[in-house]
């Protein structure tokens, strides 16, 4: 069964290929591979005309939600996702509420031709699968929420038994246009001059002392960066794909 509800600290880094290096060569001694290790990820953002729900990620409220699809490169399944994070001192706490679907039936959801309670009701695993479709539709609804952007990475992902998970993801593009996920176009480059990997750490709990000794020792420190935040701040400035 897949896992639905997450309920974790995020800490974001923007760091080089020889902080990749250095980083990975102490991870390999603590954690081991993802189950999937290596994968396209793409991610469609939900938002009104106004974008009105990015707009509150940029600004950084204590409280701030997403809606969005995600799916993998080459993984017929298609994760409907409401983000909510909550600010907590230097801490972001991360919640994250999905149901699954198939890719045709997300055509159809898209298209208009049914709800997510609808096709959550089909394959529905847990009670909570009815109630997160529920919410789904209710947001989508009551803030006009559209197909805005996509989002596209390649991700690399470590874990380990104390539920330490963590993800670089580089070659970081957008689309603003042919938003299915089976579009061939691959979307414009975000990073132009500097090819940045943003690192992401999950974690249930405080980070390990190995951890936090090689992010000090490469003077790594966590950054604020929303990748839908600071690609629509690109789009605003006419930069569209």
């Amino acid at each position: 069964m897949a896992i639905k509800v997450f309920n974790r600290i995020e800490k974001k880094y923007l760091i080089t290929k020889s902080d990749k290096r250095k980083v990975l060569k102490v991870i390999k001694e603590h954690m081991q591979h993802d189950d999937y290790y290596k994968s396209e990820v793409f991610n469609l953002y939900f938002d009104n005309d106004n974008f009105d729900l990015i707009t509150q990620s940029i600004d950084w409220t204590d409280f701030k939600h997403k809606i969005r699809a995600r799916s993998y490169g080459g993984y017929d399944r298609v994760f409907i996702e409401i983000k909510t994070k909550i600010r907590d001192f230097e801490n972001n706490l991360g919640y994250k509420r999905r149901v699954m679907i198939t890719n045709k039936d997300f055509e159809e959801f898209i298209n208009g031709g049914v709800s997510i309670e609808e096709l959550a009701s089909l394959a529905i695993e847990t009670s909570n699968d009815l109630q997160i479709a529920k919410e789904i539709d209710y947001l989508m609804n009551i803030n006009d929420l559209k197909p805005k952007i996509m989002v596209i990475y390649d991700r690399e992902s470590y874990k380990n038994e104390d539920s330490l998970r963590i993800t670089f993801d580089e070659n970081l593009r957008y689309r603003t246009n042919d938003l299915m996920f089976n579009s061939k176009k691959d979307g414009k480059m975000f990073f132009k001059n500097t090819p940045n990997i943003i690192m992401e750490v999950k974690a249930q709990g405080v980070l390990p002392l190995w951890l936090v000794n090689v992010l000090s020792e490469r003077h790594i420190y966590p950054q604020r960066f929303s990748k839908i935040g600071n690609i629509y701040q690109l789009i605003k400035k006419g930069q569209y794909v």
